[in-house]
């Protein structure tokens, strides 16, 4: 009996051990528990702060600033063989830093170091971040340090160590060819720990064209996982990124954690509290404007048909 008793209070730790960790809302179940993003605070403190990421950009609100330049990026036009990978909570790509984005009040130059990406489901809001409540099927980071440090980690100790790109998707009729080497590496990626090479692209072919990226928002933010570091330079680029919505939808159909699909794989909106966001364009239209005027053409035209 004291045998049977302490097999089964070893099973019970084991299993306790193996769900430990941090985990999105959608991959929290009875069998596989972990700590969801409403309980981060227990995990590290830190995701508890005043500054934290991701945050909804209300449009009218954002402060305009012309010194806000376009961002220079160097290396970024340069082919790579990367690998993606399942880490359980993403799909990462790491990079070696060669390239590097400056300028745009910038204090240093920033070292590109990784991407990955936060989906919905199956092609469904899944972005973190948020323009006047509208969320986007998927968001991309891509993780810069100060070219100065040699770590992630070791950049996390500046309060301005970090820089992130946030580039936002939406779905379109058309595949992205741009994406291929991407989509196609997700089928070799389905559960953690896999890992796979990538056919050759580039960073500058990820994201928005050179004329969109003069348009962006600028705020002081977090890491969006634990340990939630508030240590981040957010710039997110206004205009978004097209896939298809077959593409997005690989995403969540294709990659696995603990057996169930990866979905949702998205921090909630945290509170902006006392913090400024600002704008690189000389202006902007709200959404909520620009739903009205599309709705409005949509209605006159069908008043002349």
């Amino acid at each position: 009996m004291g045998t049977l008793y302490l097999c089964v209070l070893f099973a019970s730790l084991l299993r306790i051990t193996q769900c430990a960790g941090w985990c999105y809302k959608s991959q929290f179940s009875c069998e596989n528990k972990c700590s969801v993003p409403s309980q981060w605070l227990g995990v590290a403190q830190s995701c508890g702060g005043k500054s934290q990421s991701p945050i909804n950009i209300i449009t009218k609100k954002v402060t305009i600033r012309s010194t806000l330049t376009p961002l220079k990026f160097n290396g970024y036009q340069d082919l790579f063989h990367g690998s993606i990978t399942n880490n359980g909570h993403t799909v990462k790509v790491g990079l070696n830093g060669s390239a590097v984005i400056s300028g745009g009040e910038l204090e240093a130059s920033y070292k590109a170091m990784e991407f990955h990406f936060h989906w919905g489901k199956k092609g469904g809001p899944g972005s973190e971040h948020s323009i006047d409540g509208e969320k986007y099927p998927m968001e991309m980071h891509i993780v810069h340090i100060k070219d100065k440090y040699k770590t992630v980690a070791e950049a996390l100790q500046d309060p301005s160590g970090v820089a992130v790109l946030g580039i936002l998707y939406k779905d379109t009729g058309n595949n992205n060819q741009k994406y291929d080497p991407i989509i196609k590496a997700l089928a070799n990626v389905r559960h953690p720990g896999n890992t796979s090479a990538l056919g050759s692209l580039t960073l500058d072919a990820l994201i928005p064209t050179l004329e969109a990226r003069s348009q962006y928002f600028r705020y002081m933010g977090s890491l969006t996982t634990p340990n939630c570091t508030e240590a981040v330079i957010w710039t997110v680029f206004e205009n978004p990124i097209l896939l298809s919505k077959a593409q997005l939808s690989l995403f969540s159909e294709l990659l696995f954690r603990n057996g169930m699909p990866m979905v949702d794989t998205f921090r909630p909106i945290q509170p902006l509290n006392d913090r400024k966001v600002f704008y690189s364009g000389s202006h902007i239209v709200p959404v909520s404007t620009m739903l009205v005027v599309s709705t409005a053409l949509i209605t006159f035209s069908n008043l002349l048909e």
